[in-house]
C-alpha cells in the first residue's frame, strides 16, 4: 500500500491535470502553467484536451422522437419562376375528391342504381361509363335492371365490368336486359365493403406518389441555376404537402370505415 501511494506521488502533474481535462467539459479546460522547476530548465503547460462528444442518452433519444419538425411555409409566389405549388397542391387536392367521389358513389351498405353510374365498361370506343351505354333503374329494393338496348353490341362487356366492380354484384342477363341483384346486408358484406375502400385508398396513394415524383422531376431540372439550399427548401415543402394528403386520404377511410362497419 505504501509502495502504492509513493508511485501515485511520482506521477508528473502534468499527467494528473491532462487526465482531469478530458473528464471535464470543455468550457472548464483553459491554457495555464502547472509546474515550473525552481532553477528554470524546463516549463511544462497543461494545453486545451480535443473536445469531446457528449451523446444524448437514449431517454433523451425517445423523448425527442415524438417531438414534431419545424414545418415549412413557402411562399408560392416567390418560387413560381422555379415551380408552380399552387399547381401541385390542386394536384394533391384532386387525389383527395377522387376518393370521396368514388366512397360516395360505390361504397354504400345498400346498392342503388348511382352506384353503377361510373362503372368502366370497356368497348370498341374505348372506356365508357356504364350509364353512358345504358339505362340503368331501381326495379325494386332487391334489384336493379340494366337496359343494353341501344348498345347490344356491349352487352357482354357491361356484365363483366359489373362482375369486377368490386362491389360484389353478380348480374343475369336476359337478352340485353341485365338484371343486378343487391347483396343482402351481411357482416361479410360490411368487411368486403371496407377492404375495396383500403384498395381503393392504397390507389389514391399510388396517385399521389406519381404527382410529388413528376413535382420532384421539375425541381431537379433547376438545379443549375437554383441553390441547393433552395431547391431542398422546396423539396421539403412538397414532401409537407404530400404527407398531409395523405393524412386527410387516411382519415377519409376511417370515416367510411366506421360508417360500413355500423
Amino acid at each position: 500500500m505504501a509502495l502504492g501511494l509513493k508511485c501515485f506521488r511520482m506521477v508528473h502533474p502534468t499527467f494528473c491535470n491532462y487526465l482531469a481535462a478530458f473528464i471535464r467539459p470543455v468550457s472548464e479546460v483553459t491554457l495555464k502553467t502547472v509546474h515550473e522547476r525552481q532553477h528554470g530548465h524546463r516549463r511544462y503547460m497543461a494545453y486545451s484536451a480535443v473536445p469531446v462528444r457528449h451523446f444524448a442518452t437514449k431517454k433523451a433519444k425517445a423523448k425527442g422522437k415524438g417531438q414534431s419538425q419545424t414545418r415549412v411555409n413557402i411562399n408560392a409566389a416567390l418560387v413560381e419562376d422555379i415551380i408552380n405549388l399552387e399547381e401541385v397542391n390542386e394536384e394533391m387536392k384532386s387525389v383527395i375528391e377522387a376518393l370521396k367521389d368514388n366512397f360516395n358513389k360505390t361504397l354504400n351498405i345498400r346498392t342503388s342504381p348511382g352506384s353503377l353510374d361510373k362503372i368502366a365498361v370497356v368497348t370498341a370506343d374505348g372506356k365508357l361509363a356504364l350509364n353512358q351505354i345504358s339505362q340503368i333503374a331501381m326495379k325494386s329494393p332487391q334489384l336493379i335492371l340494366v337496359n343494353m338496348a341501344s348498345f347490344p353490341e356491349c352487352t357482354a362487356a357491361a356484365i363483366k365490368a359489373i362482375r369486377e366492380s368490386g362491389m360484389n354484384l353478380n348480374p343475369e342477363v336476359e337478352g340485353t336486359l341485365i338484371r343486378v341483384p343487391i347483396p343482402q346486408v351481411t357482416r361479410e358484406h360490411r368487411e368486403m365493403l371496407v377492404k375495396l375502400a383500403k384498395q381503393n385508398t392504397n390507389k389514391a396513394k399510388d396517385s399521389l406518389r406519381k404527382v410529388r415524383t413528376n413535382s420532384m422531376n421539375k425541381l431537379k431540372k433547376s438545379k443549375d441555376t437554383v441553390s441547393e439550399d433552395t431547391i431542398r427548401l422546396i423539396e421539403k415543402q412538397i414532401s409537407q404537402m404530400a404527407d398531409d394528403t395523405v393524412a386527410e386520404l387516411d382519415r377519409h377511410l376511417a370515416v367510411k370505415t366506421k360508417e360500413l362497419l355500423g
